[in-house]
């Protein structure tokens, strides 16, 4: 989107096809791979890594590229059309890394982020607590500043990259339980750490990713390594929430759009009382539908996208982003599972590995039901929704 044009530049599209030609090529092959191993394949992030696939979004000084949201998005959308896990990544990345490069000492955020950056430092979000999911202003994992230093105790749970990262943006409460958001700050933590323990959950999607819990028990960490102003992390970095809302949308809508591809092809090619499937309204409507529903929704992301880079608001539009774009996908690629048949339900085809794993973002990072409760504070203010 360049200006109020819905047409990606020469620049952008040169990007977006060169991710697109990488996945192609390094990541579809070896998408279920990665789901039965459990764990990404650490040479080709760093190869990502090497053609600059990460953090494209960061300002220059840092590794990055310093390239705008959208151009960033439409990266991450070809990406996810060869591998969702991967996609899920590069959205954690951009959301810490922008968090990191914006708050963090600067001395502190070059060196996680140059190893973000170079695929060799993935990051995790320490956010979801086991009595505080949605609610996330109840956090109960609590941070004491000793001398020079923030000692941290508690639990996350529902971390994605819980066993693969290499640092976490921690949040955890300076201030009272009844301060509420007010009294929440957030942490840069090396997850090497003494005093962290890692376990993993055995998920029916995102294997390759991996979710699970870390437990910090009086963990130490420097105390430069606050990420902004003390008792203001919840208002100050869930911000940068909007902009992975965004991506979240396009990385599920790369799945549904790849989906469709291949099942228009497949079936054109099958016959049925001697014609194409596709020349039956039956099989032909639906997907035409999906068409429509999953052009509307990207452009909606885009928008987000957008405005962010125009500095105009935008936490309304990417709750929207959120809310849709996971639910429409699955809904998607499971038309696109019928509609290929008895081969469509075996593991030889990848729908059931995109299902399993875009309907996890139906739950993760906002559930849909938080998303609506944004929108409806927009139009109806706080107190009467």
């Amino acid at each position: 989107m360049s200006g109020y044009g819905f047409t990606p530049t020469a620049d952008q599209q040169e990007l977006a096809d060169s991710a697109r030609e990488f996945g192609v090529r390094r990541l579809a092959p070896f998408y279920r791979q990665r789901e039965r191993e459990g764990a990404f394949d650490r040479e080709t992030l760093r190869e990502m890594g090497r053609m600059g696939l990460f953090g494209m979004e960061l300002p220059e000084e840092f590794g990055g590229l310093g390239l705008d949201a959208v151009s960033a998005g439409l990266v991450l959308e070809a990406l996810s059309e060869s591998d969702y896990n991967i996609g899920q990544l590069s959205v954690t990345m951009a959301l810490a890394g922008t968090i990191v490069s914006r708050y963090a000492d600067p001395s502190i955020a070059k060196y996680w982020l140059e190893g973000l950056v170079a695929g060799e430092l993935l990051p995790a979000i320490g956010l979801t607590e086991p009595g505080a999911g949605s609610d996330a202003a109840t956090l109960t994992m609590r941070a004491e500043r000793v001398g020079d230093e923030w000692v941290l105790s508690g639990e996350k749970n529902s971390v994605t990259f819980a066993k693969q990262a290499a640092f976490a943006v921690v949040w955890a409460r300076t201030g009272t339980v009844e301060s509420k958001a007010k009294g929440i700050s957030a942490f840069l933590v090396p997850l090497d750490r003494p005093g962290i323990t890692a376990t993993e959950w055995d998920d029916m999607g995102g294997r390759s990713a991996g979710r699970g819990i870390l437990h910090f028990d009086g963990v130490r960490i420097p105390a430069n390594h606050l990420l902004g102003d003390e008792g203001r992390g919840f208002m100050q970095v869930m911000q940068g929430f909007d902009y992975s809302r965004a991506l979240i949308g396009l990385q599920c809508l790369a799945v549904a759009r790849i989906s469709l591809e291949e099942t228009w092809k497949a079936a054109a090619e099958r016959q049925s009382f001697g014609k194409p499937l596709t020349s039956h309204q039956g099989v032909s409507f639906p997907l035409a539908e999906a068409e429509a529903l999953v052009h509307a929704c990207r452009l909606m992301c885009l928008e987000t996208l957008w405005l962010k880079d125009n500095g105009l608001p935008h936490t309304e539009e990417a709750a929207m982003c959120k809310w849709w774009a996971p639910k429409l996908a699955f809904e998607v690629v499971q038309t696109c599972l019928l509609t290929n048949g008895h081969g469509g339900y075996s593991s030889e085809l990848p729908y059931e590995q995109r299902l399993r794993d875009v309907l996890g973002l139906q739950i993760g990072d906002g559930t849909a039901q938080i998303m609506k409760l944004v929108i409806a504070r927009h139009h109806a203010g706080r107190e009467t929704s």
